[in-house]
């Protein structure tokens, strides 16, 4: 299992845009990989459940991934996050 929290600095969040790119690159993956935000945790490849965290600039989320790639998956979804949602 592979686990990192990362601090958004996006100034818009996780809305839209960067949700989708997640939800498409946690679903290159065979691993189940979740996002964890206020105690609440969904499945990364759910782009209906990313969304209805509403999850902002200034947030802490926890990304999980569980599986034969986890590791791969996280390095995968680390690289979107730096790319401009945290830091």
């Amino acid at each position: 299992m592979a686990e990192k929290t990362f601090k958004i600095t996006a100034e818009t969040g996780i809305h839209a845009r960067p949700a989708t790119q997640l939800v498409n690159k946690a679903g290159q993956y065979e691993s189940e990989i979740t996002l964890e935000h206020k105690g609440k945790s969904v499945n990364l490849k759910s782009i209906m459940g990313v969304m209805s965290l509403g999850v902002s600039q200034g947030a802490e989320v926890t990304i999980k991934a569980e599986g034969p790639d986890a590791d791969e998956a996280m390095a995968g979804i680390e690289e979107i996050m730096k790319a401009g949602l945290s830091e």
